[in-house]
């Protein structure tokens, strides 16, 4: 005679399984890939690692999954009960849109009139609601204002939780993971990695992950000019006004820590421009703004990187939330003529 088995030998046996891969699976192990044509490697070899190829299409992917999965093991966040709420401009809000339609979990972005419709629309398919803010009167930037409606918001939904990407270590330690794929995927370390400063998530992560291990990669952090990041702007700097999400910010974030950057370098809106459609041009890579920031700022500094050294380049996202901005000519022309 057959026992049918109890609720918990049932149970037992499906969590000794191993468990299928789902769609949140897939998030990390991008490909990092040369660029001999936009970098001739008889000067310096550099590669791309190439962040768009997560499935919600960019590299807070990695940031979202981490802050999100702590707060569930640690009961701060409750499947079918609890709401997320978050400032971002973009690429977190889709991570985040993606992690919480999954783990049946609401979600609030608060964003801001730089946020495309389209990056509204994908939120939106997601099931996210996303609220829109206008400047603060006082600094005349978005964030401040952002921020401060993620807290009218804490104290008004039930079971609301913040992630907060700007203060969150789990931001950070997503990256160390980021750095460990890039070194592992090398003979050697590289020389020099060139990432997008925002959050300073990548960055901490990847420094962190550098020093641990003892390597000799040097950090360069690429900010936008008019970002508060690495200090007050200079002079020449003041009343530019960036329209291109994905790096810079209007505060310096708490997961900032002295010393993770071995160099600094600005980019302008326009220098974005030139290095997304450098990218496109030579590599046939259709990048968004913050990875063009990178690659302009990697043509800058062709002058002083040591002649044979291996670069790597991190690609935050694609160019195709870009279509209507970086890679439009009328775009371009309304703003830089």
């Amino acid at each position: 005679m057959t026992v049918a088995p109890t609720d918990a030998t049932a149970r037992a046996a499906t969590a000794a399984r191993p468990r299928d891969p789902d769609i949140i699976a897939t998030i990390g192990a991008t490909p990092l890939v040369a660029l001999d044509r936009l970098f001739p490697p008889a000067l310096f070899q550099v590669y791309g690692k190439c962040e768009r190829f997560n499935p919600g299409g960019s590299i807070k992917d990695r940031a979202a999954r981490s802050m999100i999965e702590h707060a569930l093991s640690t009961g701060a966040l409750m499947p079918g009960i609890s709401t997320v709420v978050e400032s971002s401009s973009g690429n977190l809000g889709i991570a985040l849109a993606q992690l919480c339609n999954f783990y049946r979990l609401d979600l609030i972005c608060v964003a801001d009139p730089r946020t495309t419709a389209q990056n509204t629309a994908i939120m939106r398919a997601y099931g996210a609601t996303v609220e829109i803010v206008d400047r603060d009167p006082e600094t005349g930037e978005y964030l401040p204002s952002r921020i401060r409606r993620v807290r009218e918001l804490l104290n008004t939904v039930p079971d609301a939780y913040w992630p907060n990407q700007y203060g969150n270590e789990y931001n950070a330690l997503a990256h160390q993971h980021t750095m460990r794929e890039i070194h592992e995927a090398l003979s050697q370390a590289p020389d020099y990695l060139f990432l997008a400063a925002g959050t300073t998530g990548t960055l901490r992560g990847c420094a962190e992950y550098i020093a641990a291990e003892g390597l000799s990669t040097q950090v360069v952090a690429v900010d936008a000019v008019g970002s508060v990041i690495f200090g007050p702007p200079e002079s020449w700097e003041r009343g530019h006004r960036r329209t291109i999400p994905g790096h810079g910010a209007a505060v310096v974030p708490a997961l900032l820590r002295p010393g993770l950057a071995d160099r600094v370098m600005k980019v302008t809106d326009l220098d974005c421009v030139r290095g997304c459609r450098a990218l496109l041009a030579k590599e046939s890579i259709l990048a968004g703004g913050s990875s063009g920031a990178v690659v302009s700022a990697l043509m800058d500094a062709s002058s002083w990187i040591t002649p044979g050294a291996t670069c790597v380049a991190i690609l935050p996202d694609g160019g195709d939330r870009y279509l209507d901005t970086i890679y439009s000519d009328s775009w371009v022309e309304s703003r830089f003529g």
